[in-house]
């Protein structure tokens, strides 16, 4: 139905049962409830109680207060019994005529699946052995004016389960138990960083120049200041002066806004974590990565096997190195390609290779595409890709024996970039020569290309301790340990197309390739 709005004849006639009951004196909207126990810790509660009191015929245990929603009813004469859920689980309620009475009973009728109740009575255990509270007193706390997706058998489309997420987590249980891995992944993360030192700070979420990666920003504009903001594409160079200020380790849990296309990989907004430690480097954050992935992912799968998909991903330690350069000469068959090669003959090779090559690509630009296009998919175990071109990396430092890499890595499971990091620039000079070449780059058309940020290079000046910088994809991470195929599965309420928008040609369908932005934000 396109106007959610417009009411159907169920719809109106749940309505006018409300009206009804607001006339008899009854609330359908009910106040503040008081309940004693969930429902797994109610029938918990009944079944120690049960073992500690011993063989009994006619055992009960309470009274409790529960309340929920109410997924299934059947009626029998002068009985009826029901399945209360809330957030933990499904308790069976029994309702007798002859405990709750007349006027109470009757109102069941007029109480539907998807209506919100809180029940209170005695928990005992029925002739198939099924833990229920026989309910004493019934207080309906929201009327459901809608009817519960497909008669409680589930929620299939998948543009409905994205668009209206409150339905879906109604409907499907095991999308609630997605939402509750992720926040138990979050917290993890956020407490191994915190075990390890680590300060968790807030940095501003819109800048005045967008910059610590390579993305388009949302623009916004501040009225009282009369001034362009930018909603930031990465917290790097806030998060980079807090060394200069004196923290030595800093990490950050938040969004990122990249105004690009959206596939399974992309959402305009995601989650990353990111983290800075003075005295390190790119080796130093290495080890911090695979340490702190492989121990959350160990919570869930300890055995070290983690099925994504139709694989099995092998997350034995140590993790695989592998140089850029050596997977890209495999792959074209040359040897001896560097980053500084001459240009048209690698063109040529990609180009061989189905790839498209802008006239303004360099020779590093086009080996990493090639890189990316051709060698990223098929890194499923966790692999460490290392040895990255300086002309791409402007925020990192540079290699000490070859100066066109830069001491950097990326982390790929599944053929997904999972993490991003490099020792961390701290020459302000070359710093703002590595602007500066940005700054060409973006005048001859490149819109990602780095601004140039004097305020970051003026705390380079004051001194920054050497440091390593890491930033964690989060929604990805979380789509590898649910075994969820898209980020959409694993953002509550991610972003969609206007619903009957015209498609446009960056659309979600023409975007299925993503952005050349890595998920890490660095």
């Amino acid at each position: 139905m396109d106007d959610i709005n417009h009411l159907n004849l169920e719809q109106q006639q749940r309505l006018n049962v409300i009206e009804e009951l607001r006339r008899e004196g009854i609330e359908p909207f009910g106040r503040r409830f008081d309940r004693t126990h969930t429902s797994e810790a109610a029938r918990q509660a009944f079944l120690e109680a049960e073992k500690a009191h011993g063989p009994a015929e006619h055992f009960e245990w309470g009274p409790v207060k529960v309340a929920g929603r109410l997924v299934a009813k059947r009626e029998q004469g002068k009985t009826a019994f029901g399945h209360l859920e809330d957030m933990w689980g499904k308790l069976q309620v029994y309702f007798r005529k002859d405990v709750l009475g007349e006027q109470v009973f009757t109102l069941l009728k007029r109480i539907y699946v998807g209506d919100i109740l809180g029940i209170e009575g005695m928990l005992f255990r029925t002739r198939t052995g099924e833990v229920t509270v026989r309910a004493t007193a019934v207080t309906i706390l929201a009327k459901a004016v809608n009817p519960m997706p497909e008669k409680w058998h589930g929620l299939t489309d998948v543009e409905t389960r994205y668009r209206q997420r409150y339905v879906d987590l109604l409907a499907n249980p095991e999308v609630r138990q997605t939402f509750i891995r992720r926040s138990q992944i979050v917290q993890m993360v956020r407490d191994f960083m915190t075990a390890r030192g680590f300060l968790e700070v807030e940095t501003p979420m819109m800048h005045p120049i967008a910059g610590g990666a390579a993305a388009r920003p949302f623009v916004t504009h501040h009225n009282a200041l009369d001034m362009e903001l930018f909603l930031r594409i990465a917290p790097e160079l806030y998060l980079k002066r807090l060394l200069v200020g004196g923290f030595d380790r800093v990490f950050e849990i938040n969004r990122n806004f990249r105004n690009e296309g959206i596939s399974i990989k992309h959402n305009p907004e995601f989650t990353m974590m990111e983290a800075y430690q003075a005295y390190g480097d790119m080796e130093t954050m290495l080890e911090l990565t695979e340490d702190l992935i492989s121990t959350v992912a160990a919570k869930f799968f300890p055995d070290g096997k983690v099925p994504y998909e139709d694989k099995v991903l092998d997350f034995s330690r140590p993790w695989r190195r592998l140089p850029m350069l050596e997977a890209v000469r495999e792959v074209t068959g040359l040897p001896d390609l560097t980053f500084g090669s001459p240009r048209e003959p690698v063109a040529a090779k990609a180009r061989a290779l189905g790839i498209e090559v802008d006239p303004k690509d360099s020779t590093a630009k086009i080996v990493v595409k090639i890189f990316e296009e051709k060698i990223e998919s098929t890194l499923l175990n966790p692999t460490f890709v290392i040895g990255y071109p300086k002309e791409t990396s402007p925020l990192a430092k540079g290699n000490a024996h070859d100066p066109t890499l830069v001491d950097r890595f990326e982390l790929f499971i599944y053929g997904r970039e999972m993490a991003n990091a490099f020792s961390e620039l701290n020459d302000p000079e070359e710093q703002k020569a590595r602007f500066e070449d940005q700054l060409r780059q973006r005048e001859a058309g490149d819109e990602e290309a780095h601004q140039m940020d004097a305020d970051y290079v003026n705390a380079l000046r004051y001194g920054m301790p050497p440091a390593g910088g890491l930033g964690v994809g989060i929604d990805r991470l979380v789509m590898l340990l649910t075994n969820s195929p898209s980020i959409r599965d694993v953002i509550l309420f991610p972003t969609l197309r206007r619903r009957g928008a015209a498609a446009r040609a960056d659309g979600p369908a023409a975007a299925e390739a993503g952005s050349s932005a890595p998920p890490a934000g660095r």
